[in-house]
């Protein structure tokens, strides 16, 4: 046995049969959102420190009040959980919460709600407050606290080693994310070519950082372009996924193949970066000389790997900035419309297969600098966008699921519809604003942008 308590994987069809777990009929899917924010004191406008009156720990604290329970490790409070749900800390302090898998997005928005609500509640006791923005507008890299979690002191070594935007990510940046289910492995692949492919439209759809070292940086989503960077065994589109015979075990291929961080074992972690997994599964990994991995090993190293949309024992979509109170919850609803109705699902399918691979990459490429401008075949992403929002939303009418007022859940795609028709995103809009009220002013981004 290892130190996790679990018995050591004896074969490759171990790993595969537990991502295929994940498998659940329709009537059980759920909706899982995450989503992140960066912190900040209001008097200074600087980042929150870990420790002290105005800080995370202070936070993490105060919601306590709420019926939340706190996650200590090496001594530090680094997160809390409730009702399936949790409030975790990413490595520059980004605050994040991971909600709890749910039916609906009128449930979604409703926890998404009362967690900003609590919240604020503690931020505004405390003098803090919190940005709706994908990338710090202002703060220099070096100017960022890092957060007491050990995974983060291993990627921050490791993360220069491999690509030259590693630690912006780690610092920087805040993504709003959904996980979605799938029914077998054949209707996995479906959606994980589907919402590869039309993942650069979610990039141009949610583009919200569009501010450097308190300037224009020259990109609607200058966090989705700091990942074209960061790390190329572990990120991207994946074009493997679109070759036949591509399932659950050749995305499990695929992860023993993308080097290692780290092994867990009891309250330390220990510095695998860069190491070979398939020699961890042969008991050779050198810094724990005959030991095989676990399980739970793999679900970690799982958890290390940032493509676009990842695969763990259900589907995550990884391609927006995260964004304004009113549209975190556009966001599985844009993915839920597409993804869990068949009618939409085929027929985006039927859209995109024929998009080739340099099509799909030169999309991924070109949708953080130009964003709704993004040339695609005879039309441009703003068209891409209309398109796919009347697929999204063609799927929530079918999927019919009304909240008190007997609406369905189409509502939450009216603020992404404005923008496809104005073919303006946030970015462009803040970018007005930067260079008309804001009077090049920066600083002005606090009060703009706080949720």
């Amino acid at each position: 046995m290892s130190s996790n308590n679990l018995p050591p994987i004896e074969d490759k069809a171990e790993m595969v049969n537990w991502i295929a777990a994940g498998c659940k009929p329709k009537p059980d899917w759920l909706i899982g959102t995450e989503h992140e924010k960066i912190g900040f004191d209001l008097a200074s406008l600087k980042p929150l420190p870990y420790a002290g009156e105005t800080s995370i720990y202070a936070m993490l604290e105060g919601l306590k009040k709420f019926g939340w329970q706190g996650v200590v490790e090496g001594g530090y409070l680094i997160a809390l959980k409730r009702d399936g749900a949790s409030v975790s800390l990413e490595p520059g302090g980004q605050f994040e919460l991971s909600g709890a898998p749910l039916q609906t997005i009128h449930q979604t928005c409703g926890e998404v709600n009362q967690h900003l609500r609590e919240v604020k509640e503690i931020a505004d006791k405390i003098g803090a407050g919190f940005l709706s923005l994908g990338f710090r507008p202002d703060t220099k890299l070096e100017d960022v606290p890092v957060m007491p979690k050990g995974r983060y002191n291993i990627m921050r070594a490791y993360m220069p080693k491999v690509g030259t935007h590693g630690l912006e990510m780690m610092l920087r940046t805040c993504t709003v994310q959904v996980n979605l289910d799938f029914a077998s492995e054949t209707d996995m692949v479906k959606k994980m070519r589907v919402s590869l492919a039309l993942q650069p439209i979610a990039t141009a759809l949610f583009a919200n950082s569009p501010f450097t070292d308190g300037r224009p940086n020259g990109y609607t989503s200058y966090r989705s372009r700091i990942w074209l960077d960061t790390d190329a065994d572990r990120t991207g589109m994946l074009p493997f996924v679109f070759e036949d015979g591509f399932g659950f075990e050749r995305y499990v291929d695929y992860a023993l193949d993308v080097p290692m961080y780290f092994v867990h074992r009891g309250n330390d972690y220990l510095d695998a970066s860069g190491k070979n997994f398939r020699d961890f599964l042969d008991g050779k990994l050198d810094i724990l000389p005959g030991e095989k991995p676990t399980i739970a090993d793999f679900e970690d190293h799982l958890s290390t790997i940032f493509p676009e949309v990842r695969l763990k024992q259900f589907l995550e979509m990884r391609g927006a900035d995260t964004g304004p109170w009113n549209q975190l919850c556009a966001l599985p609803a844009f993915w839920v419309g597409l993804l869990y109705d068949q009618a939409a699902l085929d027929a985006a399918w039927d859209w995109v297969k024929d998009w080739s691979e340099e099509e799909r990459d030169r999309l991924r490429r070109d949708v953080p600098k130009y964003g709704f401008a993004t040339n695609f075949r005879n039309g441009t992403m703003q068209d891409l966008a209309k398109q796919a929002l009347v697929l999204s939303r063609e799927g929530l009418k079918t999927r019919a699921k009304l909240n008190a007022y007997g609406e369905s859940e189409t509502v939450f795609l009216a603020e992404l519809d404005d923008m496809a028709k104005s073919g303006k995103s946030n970015a462009d809009t803040l970018l007005e604003q930067y260079e008309t009220n804001w009077n090049g002013d920066i600083t002005k981004a606090y009060a703009a942008c706080i949720y």
